[in-house]
């Protein structure tokens, strides 16, 4: 099995398995339409390449596996495979739950046509607020709460009933609501899904707006 994963891998990673090299072969099989294995085998050598290339193919394989993959292997360290781990698990989910918040707050933007600006850090800290809108004197709050299907509802509720005071206070402090929005991977994008939160918070833009400045 091992064998068979180090040599798939190869193949595929040289493309020695594409169609310039080994032919059209779904094309070539249903033109066949063998009734067996050996009128495939007998078809593929005669009309599309013959055996001497795969054979060659194979020879190609070996040079890379055992020269050139052989090599890259002798070159990694044990601390290349502790800074790999590290940097997987920490940097790049971080990365992953920045961005998906950007791109909220960035859909959320668009949509509400007012600027929306990152909270300070003193800001996160006592009000679990990761956005701002200002309008006029006044703030308006919004926390983006990435979920999948490893974070249960009661797990995100319990977390929001926490919270609330937090964002008691910020109202009595900036005057604005703090909005708690979901977000959450829709096809290849991340999208808000409780779209309700957008016009309540069109709702407390007007409301603020209409205050005297």
């Amino acid at each position: 099995m091992a064998k068979e994963w180090i040599l798939n891998s190869a193949m595929n990673r040289f493309q020695l398995n594409f169609k310039r090299n080994v032919g059209p072969t779904s094309e070539s099989i249903r033109k066949c339409s063998p009734k067996n294995i050996e009128e495939w085998r007998e078809y593929y050598f005669s009309k599309v390449k013959p055996k001497e290339h795969l054979i060659e193919l194979g020879k190609k394989l070996y040079i890379k596996i055992t020269e050139v993959i052989q090599s890259e292997v002798a070159g990694v360290t044990e601390q290349d495979c502790i800074d790999y781990m590290i940097q997987l698990v920490i940097d790049r989910t971080y990365d992953g739950y920045v961005t998906e918040i950007q791109t909220v707050y960035g859909q959320l933007q668009k949509i509400l046509g007012v600027p929306i600006e990152p909270a300070p850090d003193e800001w996160d800290r006592l009000f679990n607020v990761d956005f701002f809108i200002k309008i006029n004197e006044k703030y308006i709050g919004l926390q983006i709460k990435p979920i999948n299907s490893g974070i249960q509802l009661p797990e995100i509720f319990k977390e929001y009933s926490i919270q609330a005071e937090t964002h008691t206070k910020f109202t009595e402090v900036f005057g604005g609501k703090v909005f708690y929005l979901f977000s959450a991977k829709v096809g290849e994008k991340k999208e808000i899904q409780n779209k309700e939160v957008i016009d309540e918070i069109k709702q407390e833009i007007d409301r603020l707006s209409s205050l005297i400045k």
